[in-house]
């Protein structure tokens, strides 16, 4: 089989002339309407246009020849927004990388999520489409879920195929919150030859959903033409988790040692000294400093995007006891500040709220303590 040749698929109806390989097991077909096909090379088998023609079309002989050949399921169509399968191939230096790296790095797992606007320049109103990318040598059986409280829901199951990227799901706005917690699990193999075992992963995901409302977050890469937001699974084997650093604790660990190390040199009965009170949290939740433009929004849309932030800078300190933070929401109707207290209310039980300082902050604010 070579380039040129005029091929029949031989699990669905269809065919076209070969265009180029990728790989040595897939070989890439051009349809009537000028579409790249990639298929199994088990899956095609090469005809003659002219005695197609002689014989009425007919190749049901050709077809037949192929008894041994199990039959596969048609591969997924590349949508409109992505980059064609034959161009979807590690970069030159990553090729090479493969090629000359010890065999532990050449086979190294790297996944990624990409989220990609149907509509950049209507960025506060698209909706968008999740792809998951697979960015290694292996085949990988992923399971992509949501938390819903303590629980998890599965979102989406499915092989990726080794150096590929595969379509997910399509959402808009209203499923954000959703998003906020994702976990990705994989298992990886290789079906045709002996390679390193990989532990089975499982990496949660903390999505900033504030980025999806602002135009600059979206930027195309070697995965899309298209603006999208690409977000690390597994990196070089090693999954990546979004962790947030207590700096509280951070704080108290650095004064132990300090005070460990002047010890020694302080006297039998150290005088007492006042506890330092903690810092105060500042959060301004005024909409011009959380997005980069409100055009377009509704006013639910802008208040979606302020709890969104209300919320990830409650979840970031919610192990810090006796934190104060002081969300700046400003007078207004005071529409915002009743979904902070009845979400306080319901979703952070040990954390208390009042009006923050007068003099500092005047009527527009709230101080929140956590218990």
């Amino acid at each position: 089989m070579k380039i040129g040749d005029t091929v029949r698929f031989l699990s669905e109806v269809g065919g076209g002339v070969v265009k180029g390989f990728q790989g040595k097991d897939i070989v890439l077909v051009e349809d009537e309407d000028g579409f790249d096909i990639p298929m199994l090379k088990s899956q095609v088998v090469v005809i003659d246009r002219e005695k197609e023609n002689m014989a009425g079309g007919n190749v049901e002989n050709d077809v037949s020849q192929e008894k041994n050949v199990v039959p596969a399921p048609a591969k997924p169509q590349a949508r409109g927004n992505l980059i064609d399968a034959e161009q979807f191939q590690p970069k030159p230096f990553a090729a090479t990388t493969r090629r000359t790296a010890p065999a532990g790095k050449a086979e190294a797992l790297n996944v990624y999520l990409s989220f990609v606007p149907n509509d950049v320049k209507a960025v506060s109103q698209t909706t968008f489409e999740c792809y998951l990318v697979n960015d290694s040598p292996y085949f990988l059986q992923v399971l992509y879920l949501n938390a819903e409280g303590a629980s998890w829901r599965a979102r989406f199951c499915a092989t990726v195929e080794p150096d590929t990227k595969l379509f997910v799901e399509e959402f808009d706005r209203t499923v954000l919150n959703d998003l906020e917690r994702l976990c990705v699990q994989v298992i990886a193999w290789m079906p045709d030859r002996p390679f390193s075992l990989k532990p089975a992963l499982a990496t949660e995901i903390r999505l900033d959903c504030t980025k999806f409302y602002k135009l600059h977050t979206f930027q195309p890469n070697e995965f899309f033409r298209d603006p999208n937001l690409t977000v690390p699974v597994i990196r070089d084997d090693r999954p990546v988790r979004s962790a947030f650093p207590d700096a509280e604790k951070m704080q108290e660990a650095l004064l132990g040692k300090k005070k460990a190390d002047e010890a020694p040199q302080k006297p039998a009965v150290p005088a007492s000294k006042p506890k330092p009170k903690p810092e105060i949290i500042e959060v301004d939740l005024h909409i011009d400093e959380l997005l980069d433009t409100t055009a377009g929004l509704s006013s639910g849309d802008m208040l979606m995007a302020q709890m969104n932030e209300f919320r990830r800078v409650m979840d970031q300190n919610a192990g810090r006891k006796g934190c104060r933070i002081v969300f700046i929401h400003g007078k207004g109707e005071g529409v915002l500040r009743k979904n902070i207290l009845q979400e306080l209310k319901h979703r952070y039980k040990n954390c208390t709220a009042q009006d923050a300082s007068f003099r500092e902050y005047g009527f527009g604010a709230t101080l929140v303590k956590v218990g």
